[in-house]
């Protein structure tokens, strides 16, 4: 197969990306492997294409750091993306949100032309684009999420403080990797009109209720084509768990990863969003889970993918590959 990743920039991507990880493995499995940042589209006569870097079969590279050296290193090329089976987004609206604010819809309008001349996207464009903030969770069954409020008007985010027993997160509606994160308690509340204020200063302010078992961490559960990842009875789950007086579970925050626990009832709880994700075509998902609720839905970029191979010791990126030759055979 002729497989594109599309990520924000090629120089920002490192050998622990799960992206990094899914290229290499694919490009071990006999794959041609290209890289497409999000201002490397092109467009002429009705052909989309793109100026991309690429990894061939044959260069037999030995590791993630050998393939992010070759990428990095080679020279880009226009190529007609009609002519690849798979164009993989992967990448992180956020990243490019003040800088580059046009940088990711129009990458999702490219890849939603491509879609309709056949190529397979995943995840599907038209559904990333209404996936582009947190509001996405809200579309699923009320009983897996947690309370939440989205507004600007820090009348609002009082009143929730309140029902909440003075006890919330706030955090921004179109954030990731775990920044402007904040926990608010009766014992910082005078600290609450600054950070509404900080946090709408880039768009709407979510707030959600804190769940006691957040202090324990959360785990990183992946999914494809709407089913959970095993292999032998083992789950692509990590726990993830902050570390000090963080509030925040994630990697690039600090966070250590261990082993997960996957109950049955969890896995009630994701079965009840499987429906909606295959419907909106979000082939690789991971999910954020505190104890009986899901807090987000990662549908652009989900990582951690390195660090639960390493627990769990099972080649989970090489299962993913093998289902997308069989998704692409099946066409």
């Amino acid at each position: 197969m002729k497989i594109a990743f599309v990520i924000n920039q090629t120089h920002k991507e490192t050998a622990r990306f799960t992206t990094t990880l899914l290229a290499f493995r694919a490009h071990q499995m006999g794959h041609e492997i290209y890289y497409i940042g999000l201002a490397d589209f092109y467009y002429e006569s009705a052909h989309i294409a793109a100026h991309v870097r690429e990894v061939l079969p044959e260069q037999q590279l030995p590791s993630t750091k050998a393939l992010m050296e070759v990428l990095r290193g080679g020279r880009k090329k226009k190529m007609i993306l009609e002519t690849i089976d798979v164009l993989w987004l992967r990448f992180d609206p956020v990243l490019d949100m003040v800088n580059r604010p046009w940088a990711a819809p129009s990458a999702l309008q490219f890849a939603s032309l491509l879609k309709e001349k056949g190529v397979q996207v995943i995840n599907d464009p038209d559904s990333l684009g209404r996936a582009s903030n947190k509001l996405y969770l809200e579309g699923f069954d009320e009983s897996i999420r947690p309370k939440t409020i989205v507004t600007r008007n820090y009348t609002d985010v009082i009143e929730f403080f309140e029902q909440q027993n003075k006890l919330i997160i706030l955090k921004p509606l179109k954030g990731s990797g775990g920044k402007n994160v904040f926990l608010i308690n009766k014992d910082n509340q005078q600290n609450l009109k600054q950070t509404v204020e900080a946090i709408a200063r880039d768009g709407y302010v979510i707030g959600q209720e804190y769940l006691p078992e957040a202090a324990k961490g959360d785990i990183r559960f992946f999914l494809l084509d709407g089913e959970p990842i095993v292999i032998q009875g083992k789950y692509a789950a990590v726990h993830r768990v902050q570390q000090g007086d963080e509030i925040r579970s994630n990697v690039h925050q600090g966070a250590i990863t261990q082993a997960a626990t996957i109950s049955s009832d969890l896995l009630l709880m994701v079965d009840k969003i499987k429906n909606k994700l295959i419907q909106d075509g979000m082939y690789f998902v991971g999910l954020d889970i505190v104890g009986d609720r899901i807090m987000e839905i990662n549908v652009f970029s989900p990582g951690a993918l390195c660090q639960t191979e390493e627990i769990v010791k099972e080649d989970f990126s090489s299962l993913i590959i093998n289902k997308l030759e069989e998704k692409i055979k099946s066409l």
